[in-house]
């Protein structure tokens, strides 16, 4: 079904409020309560809104350094690419993982202490990727923008 400019004010303040009261969510988009909630359930069974999460402080949690590994692997058999794809998510520490069309075949998000935990991640899990050629860590310097939301256009 297709998303209505209801259906996307709803999804912007969701993305930016996530436990916003029903009641507050209805009179953010001008609809009564129980319109809202039945947009809203619909919106999640038909799979946009996937889930809702709290997201952490990254300084907080201990983990401030951000680190994007490019991977590019020895062949891109299905085989290779499957016990990679296994194995890298099992990794604690990797946020995001992508397969990219490029120099690289993967990009990595991965969060540590410090310098000294990501070589421990390298040595740990990085190093004993399966099909892994080549590796190139580049760190973070400053976070200029991040964000959760996606772009809810129409």
């Amino acid at each position: 079904m297709a998303l209505d400019d209801t259906d996307r004010r709803l999804l912007r303040v969701l993305q930016k409020r996530g436990r916003i009261s029903n009641a507050d969510l209805a009179e953010a988009v001008s609809l009564s309560a129980s319109a809202c909630h039945r947009r809203v359930q619909r919106l999640e069974a038909e799979g946009y809104i996937t889930g809702y999460v709290a997201l952490l402080d990254a300084r907080r949690m201990g983990v401030p350094a951000v680190i994007f590994v490019e991977i590019t692997l020895t062949t891109q058999a299905d085989d290779v690419l499957d016990a990679f794809e296994k194995a890298i998510a099992r990794v604690p520490d990797v946020l995001e993982c992508h397969l990219t069309a490029g120099a690289a075949d993967y990009v990595l998000k991965v969060v540590a202490e410090d310098t000294e935990d990501f070589a421990r991640i390298h040595r740990q899990y990085l190093a004993r990727l399966p099909g892994v050629a080549k590796m190139q860590s580049s760190f973070a310097l400053r976070t200029v923008f991040s964000t959760t939301a996606l772009p809810v256009n129409g």
